[in-house]
């Protein structure tokens, strides 16, 4: 990049396929490569509109650079710190590398769209970023922690059951049915199966009721605050995600589900319509995780909300999907812009003199 050129948007993706291509040197089978870089389809998805998404950004007097995660080193060692924005799309510290591009841009002064890199780190790992909501009196589930087929933390007492699921793939996301499960030694049988399919711990954590809402947040103005959350249920006619429905949002395996009839988009529906309460209560929920965590400019929440307004913070994503139907619905609702206006306008809101 020429310094002195116009303000410009790096968005910085990691593609599918360097990460399958990867995960099969490293002698993961092809299936499991598949499942592990389908979290990283929204690079699949907004591929085709970089175009839409550069036409945007020069209306508004931006250049816009589309950058592969393994050329970011170069591009970005090279961008003037003054008119240069980078914007993560991926994150990831374990299977994904991610993680990696707000650090660049931070050791080359450059400005980010986003948390900062150590929230990058923090969010992928869901036992660590467990304590941290806790220890911020969030209420978040205690969990235990299993690495296959054996206790690092023995998760709590729970009348209910208890939910497993992979420590650094996915979030909510249960891979298999059975992931709800009412004995501890299911529970270690499951770690042992995530251990051999992914190599992966498991957090074990009480089974909480309630429907699940997505808490979506784009500052298309850096004063933006948590007014502009839009907070949705998601039904989907499930109680949980399996990682089955998660292909199913995403890149081509999405595709060909939708093309196949096999998958049905969740509907949404505002929180504040049925339980305007549950939704005040999100709201100071992410302001003190704004405040006490750092989230900012772009991020998402995933709750359980009881019918009693009771919640249940599950994860917290500064890379929320931004392709997905529910985050393209939450800019036509708040923002009243398609995603690539909106982004790009936030960018533009922060390269502006």
């Amino acid at each position: 990049m020429q310094r002195n050129s116009k303000p410009t948007l790096i968005l910085v993706h990691e593609p599918e396929k360097a990460c399958f291509d990867r995960l099969i040197a490293d002698g993961y089978p092809a299936q499991r490569a598949t499942e592990i870089s389908s979290y990283l389809a929204q690079s699949t998805d907004l591929a085709p509109e970089f175009g839409q998404l550069g036409a945007a950004c020069e209306k508004r007097g931006l250049a816009f650079m589309a950058v592969e995660l393994d050329d970011a080193a170069t591009v970005l060692a090279k961008a003037d710190p003054a008119k240069t924005l980078v914007w993560t799309l991926t994150d990831g510290i374990a299977y994904f590398r991610g993680g990696v591009s707000p650090t660049l841009a931070r050791l080359n002064g450059l400005k980010t769209i986003g948390a900062d890199d150590s929230l990058f780190a923090l969010c992928q790992d869901k036992f660590r970023s467990g304590a941290v909501l806790g220890g911020l009196g969030l209420p978040v589930p205690l969990a235990g922690l299993a690495r296959n087929g054996e206790w690092l933390v023995e998760p709590p007492v729970s009348p209910a059951g208890w939910f497993v699921k992979p420590n650094r793939l996915g979030a909510k996301v249960g891979i298999w049915p059975d992931s709800r499960c009412s004995d501890l030694g299911h529970a270690l049988e499951l770690s042992r199966r995530v251990f051999v399919h992914y190599r992966d711990d498991v957090v074990v954590q009480p089974y909480v009721a309630g429907r699940n809402v997505r808490a979506s947040f784009l500052g298309l103005k850096p004063q933006t605050g948590v007014e502009a959350l839009g907070i949705a249920f998601v039904d989907s006619g499930g109680d949980f995600q399996t990682m089955a429905d998660s292909m199913a949002l995403y890149g081509d395996t999405g595709q060909a589900a939708r093309d196949a009839g096999a998958y049905i988009e969740p509907e949404l529906k505002p929180v504040a319509a049925s339980q305007p309460a549950a939704d005040r209560a999100i709201r100071s929920m992410v302001q003190r995780l704004i405040t006490g965590l750092g989230l900012k400019d772009v991020f998402s929440v995933d709750l359980r909300v009881e019918a009693d307004d009771t919640i249940h913070l599950v994860e917290f994503e500064v890379c929320p999907g931004l392709p997905c139907f529910d985050f393209r619905d939450y800019c036509r609702r708040q923002w009243g812009m398609s995603l690539v206006d909106a982004m790009a306008e936030t960018a533009a809101s922060r390269l502006r003199p």
